[in-house]
């Protein structure tokens, strides 16, 4: 049985089976990443609900794995190096479950490049940009009456899903093959029906990315995982 106990977030999050990966997380854009991931890699995992309230991302137990604050988290006990290792940022965390597995990243060096590369492209630009209009479109900044922010960060998303479009005119997948990339960025699109900007940001006209989106949600590990851990 593996001992967790040097990780102190474990202490607020008690592992039933510590012998698998942990996961701490909310299903929002970011967290779904992880879990996704976990589910179409068949890596045996156990989900810990992490609420958004400071009480949870705030905690000392949670700020002991991610200093930052923010889900998704995870613990593997069978770590590289054959010792537990904790990791934050959703991206590092697709990055280093594909190496794990094996899977999804890519069978050459070149196309590890091109997962890599995309999935910095959502990490650097889909991600920030869009939780950045969110905020101005759905939440506190769509009462601000000066609309330029909101205008900056609507016309960035429509750039961005435009470039995206436009690599998805000849295949279904990012790269061409379904990836870690493709976890990273299908999760931001579909969060657009939350925020209620599809009108705004002309998703109508960006045919391929609504085939691509649907093409993704109804992978049966997606389904399964686009709500773990449980809202509650």
């Amino acid at each position: 049985m593996a001992d967790l106990s040097a990780f102190p977030i474990t202490q607020k999050w008690t592992p039933k089976d510590p012998s698998v990966l942990q996961l701490f997380s909310f299903p929002t854009p970011n967290g779904v990443k992880a879990s996704i991931a976990l589910e179409e890699m068949e890596i045996p995992y156990e989900a810990h609900l992490v609420t958004l309230s400071d009480a949870d991302v705030k905690s000392p137990e949670f700020l002991s794995l991610n200093p930052n604050n923010k889900i998704p988290a995870i613990i593997d006990p069978n770590g590289p190096d054959g010792t537990p290792v904790g990791l934050f940022e959703s991206g590092a965390i697709l990055i280093y479950l594909a190496e794990k597995s094996g899977k999804l990243i890519g069978e050459t060096a070149s196309d590890k490049a091109r997962t890599i590369q995309w999935l910095m492209f959502q990490m650097g630009g889909v991600g920030p940009m869009l939780g950045q209009m969110g905020f101005f479109v759905k939440f506190a900044g769509s009462d601000w009456e000066d609309k330029r922010p909101q205008e900056r960060y609507v016309n960035e998303s429509k750039r961005l899903l435009s470039v995206l479009d436009k690599e998805l005119g000849d295949k279904d997948w990012i790269t061409g093959q379904y990836s870690i990339a493709d976890i990273a960025i299908a999760p931001w699109l579909n969060a657009l029906n939350f925020y209620g900007a599809k009108e705004m940001i002309g998703w109508d006209d960006h045919k391929n990315l609504a085939a691509y989106l649907d093409r993704f949600m109804a992978r049966p590990a997606v389904d399964k995982a686009k709500n773990i851990p449980p809202r509650p």
